[in-house]
């Protein structure tokens, strides 16, 4: 326990708290620049079980903010997952670490929540929070909402029976092109790099189980320097933690598409997941462009589009954030 004497005298962890961090379980959902920030503030603070879940994979623009990955990873073409439980497992090796490389869907996510005390949410878009706010409801799991953008960031924690869920705030996700994006208005990388570091606490607080949590929503903007703290309440009529109408978890059958954050891309998930054989699939696409496959995704650049490939069948078309265009580029090239 000595690596953990700094933390080990503050009242609020103390040796059982620390022993509680030891046997805690978290999902990190996404692993960007929250996740990054997130789960390495968790992992050297003692926490024993850390799940990552991700789709993407590392590029060159992630390095600004995104902080347990280097231009190897980049070149490479990693998987952020894969990538960040590499660099973890060097930071504390007595750690158990999973690394999952897939997508949030109401297909998967119940899974992914299995064996799980805590969310906390690094997700890069309003539609995969509000089926992760369905998810933990139902689910009686904990979970620590945060957002970041430009230099402002927000995080709120939900615990289901106790405090508001995110559907008491927002009963469902704004219009497209209501709220501004990483694409539209950058981010300064101290502003995720702050709300993850909020999240990490509310989660060790939920893990701990010693203060209260929830209750209000946290917003700050790190380069104004102004902090404001705003109350919420549980409402009876929420469809969700009010009603147990969860229509995020029970939609989307048909398959899942989402466009990207900041990424002029639209991710592709077919509504029934197939393992596909990349390397033969690499052959095949050949004729129809640049094909590279890098042992772990299937890249195809055809004209002024491209379209990276996963084992699961996944794909992210970039170049668009058309989603019927994606959907049709993924029929064409993928064909299921």
């Amino acid at each position: 326990m000595d690596r953990y004497a700094r933390q080990l005298i503050l009242r609020e962890i103390g040796p059982e708290g620390q022993e509680r961090l030891r046997k805690g379980r978290v999902l990190i959902a996404g692993c960007g620049a929250l996740g990054t920030n997130a789960a390495q503030l968790l992992l050297r603070a003692g926490v024993g079980r850390l799940r990552i879940v991700d789709r993407d994979f590392v590029e060159q623009d992630n390095l600004h903010r995104q902080v347990l990955f280097d231009e190897t990873d980049a070149n490479e073409r990693r998987p952020k997952a894969i990538a960040a439980c590499s660099r973890l497992k060097q930071v504390n090796s007595q750690a158990e670490l999973e690394p999952v490389v897939a997508d949030m869907t109401p297909r998967t996510i119940e899974k992914l929540l299995t064996c799980v005390d805590v969310v906390v949410d690094a997700t890069d878009n309003m539609e995969t929070r509000f089926l992760l706010n369905d998810a933990c409801v139902k689910n009686g799991v904990s979970w620590v909402y945060g957002g970041a953008v430009g230099t402002v960031g927000m995080t709120m924690t939900v615990v289901p029976g106790k405090t508001a869920c995110l559907r008491c705030v927002m009963e469902s996700p704004p219009a497209a092109g209501v709220l501004p994006t990483c694409e539209t208005m950058g981010v300064l990388n101290a502003a995720p790099a702050a709300v993850a570091a909020f999240e990490a606490a509310e989660a060790m607080k939920v893990l701990v189980g010693r203060d209260k949590t929830g209750d209000t929503i946290l917003y700050f903007d790190v380069w104004q320097r102004t902090m404001q703290s705003f109350a919420v309440a549980r409402r009876a009529d929420c469809p969700a933690c009010g009603k147990g109408e969860y229509e995020f978890l029970a939609g989307a059958r048909e398959g899942w598409v989402v466009c990207l954050c900041g990424r002029n891309a639209v991710q592709v998930t077919p509504a029934d997941e197939a393992a596909l054989d990349l390397a033969r699939l690499k052959d095949a696409l050949s004729p129809y462009g640049r094909a590279e496959f890098n042992g772990y995704l299937l890249s195809l650049k055809t004209d002024d589009k491209e379209l990276v490939i996963f084992p699961d069948g996944r794909a992210i078309v970039k170049g668009t954030t058309d989603e019927a265009l994606a959907r049709t580029l993924y029929a064409r090239y993928i064909g299921h």
